[in-house]
């Protein structure tokens, strides 16, 4: 599968993580989006190695995970945490498409 920057242009509420291999920040980001209930697509730059050059050129790290939401550059793991706390993972689930509230 060939894919450019143009995954970067995600459909409404979609949210990307790019991983690589033996990345315990990506684990913990995956588990994270999955506690909480957010739907994501991850893509392995392991299976897709070309894209790394150029996900770095687009966004400017380095690092990984690199999260996207809505075609936004959200950052990593400390960014995925901070969105946790200030209620923004919430929102993302809340907004997608069949979606349920969470319930306390």
């Amino acid at each position: 599968m060939n894919r450019d920057a143009s995954i970067l242009v995600g459909l409404p509420n979609r949210v990307i993580i790019f991983t690589t291999d033996s990345c315990t920040f990506c684990v913990h980001a995956k588990s994270l989006l999955g506690k909480r209930g957010v739907v994501f697509e991850e893509v392995s730059l392991a299976a897709h190695p070309e894209l790394q050059h150029e996900l770095a050129g687009v966004t400017g790290l380095t690092s990984f995970p690199q999260i996207i939401v809505d075609g936004e550059i959200l950052g990593g793991l400390n960014e995925l945490r901070a969105a946790d706390k200030d209620g923004t993972l919430a929102a993302w689930r809340a907004e997608q498409p069949g979606s349920t509230p969470a319930t306390a």
